[in-house]
């Protein structure tokens, strides 16, 4: 594997995928050509040329010619997946319905759809339709009982600390991220890096590696370097690929110390508090308080506490004493460590680090 990543080659998806053994990547995140079937030119009310999608490389002779090559890549990408990879791909209507059908007959198991809502759409100069106003992405499991990677409270914390949702609002690329040849756009469909940077954030973790088989100008293998993820990608274009070979070379690393993400709830072992009481790492009899020591109870053998007539454990009594539904109790209760104020959690990360589960 060594030698395909953190490097992207010129050469055409379908023979390129071919090379690359089975399992071995963690995510796929594919772009692949819209097949956007544009008969004519796009103008402007002031009789301008719009710059759409007209390039050769998103032109199919047919409707069976673009399903045999998604299919072709799809089933390729499959193969590469590690089992507990998932892969990504975005369209828009021409296409994204033509790639779930694929997806969903290749045995993928899909997860999510997600529109990304383009809050500087180009508007629709003819008046003859709706603006068009955003893009699909289908989030799929290599299989139905994959352990997909998916990184909740990171996106969580994201999104402050509201839970992500599957309507994402972000900017088209342009100013400096769009890349430009005498004031051209290089490349008509650059993605922007913020689109990227959520996907890689949610649906991997540091050191995995990530495959772009239609990389462009390279967004996915640039947001991927500077979050510390390996990546690959293959490019058919050589004026593309050369620009995004240049904008990777200059593309600089986030330190490490600043890419840990938080810990998933789920993946967290459990203690129970009651685990602490059987081992004797915190006695029966002994006293527990809240943050401002104005509250006392004691631990019983069982691991409950009791506060004047109510008794249970420490997450119902705090929450009793909060007067709330729910209390973390782990982190509301103190106890004395040889003259200084502890907090219970402290014990339990303890007990976690000395692997004594």
């Amino acid at each position: 594997m060594s030698f395909i990543l953190n490097k992207i080659v010129c050469g055409d998806c379908l023979k390129e995928l071919k090379k690359i053994p089975d399992n071995s990547f963690d995510l796929v995140f594919a772009d692949p050509p819209y097949n956007m079937q544009i008969g004519e030119n796009l103008i402007r009310p002031d009789s301008s040329k719009v710059n759409g999608v007209n390039d050769e490389w998103d032109k199919f002779d047919s409707f069976k010619h673009y399903d045999e090559f998604c299919k072709t890549w799809l089933s390729e990408c499959k193969r590469i997946l590690k089992d507990e990879g998932s892969i990504w791909v975005i369209g828009s209507y021409h296409n994204i319905f033509r790639l779930g059908y694929h997806l969903q007959n290749l045995k993928y198991w899909l997860l999510n759809d997600v529109i990304w809502r383009k809050n500087n759409p180009m508007p629709n100069f003819k008046g003859t339709r709706f603006t068009n106003a955003h893009e699909t992405l289908i989030w799929a499991s290599k299989n139905k009982g994959s352990k997909y990677t998916f990184n909740y409270q990171s996106l969580k914390c994201l999104n402050d600390d509201l839970q992500m949702r599957s309507d994402w609002t972000l900017p088209i690329c342009n100013g400096k991220e769009r890349l430009k040849k005498n004031g051209k756009k290089i490349h008509s469909t650059q993605k922007p890096e913020a689109l990227l940077h959520r996907i890689i954030l949610a649906t991997t973790n540091k050191d995995n590696s990530i495959l772009d088989p239609f990389v462009g100008t390279g967004t996915t293998a640039v947001v991927a370097k500077k979050l510390g993820r390996k990546y690959y990608g293959i490019e058919k274009d050589k004026k593309y690929f050369q620009a995004a070979k240049e904008r990777i070379n200059k593309t600089i690393k986030i330190e490490d110390c600043y890419l840990d993400t938080i810990e998933n709830n789920k993946s967290k072992p459990r203690v129970p508090f009651g685990s602490l009481v059987e081992l004797g790492i915190i006695k029966p009899g002994a006293l527990l308080f809240d943050p401002k020591r104005k509250i006392n109870v004691k631990i019983m053998a069982d691991g409950s506490i009791k506060y004047k007539d109510a008794e249970g454990s420490i997450h119902k009594i705090a929450a009793k004493i909060m007067g709330t539904e729910s209390c973390n109790g782990w982190t509301y209760w103190y106890y004395n460590q040889n003259g200084s104020t502890v907090s219970i959690d402290s014990l339990r990360q303890k007990f976690i680090a000395e692997k004594q589960i």
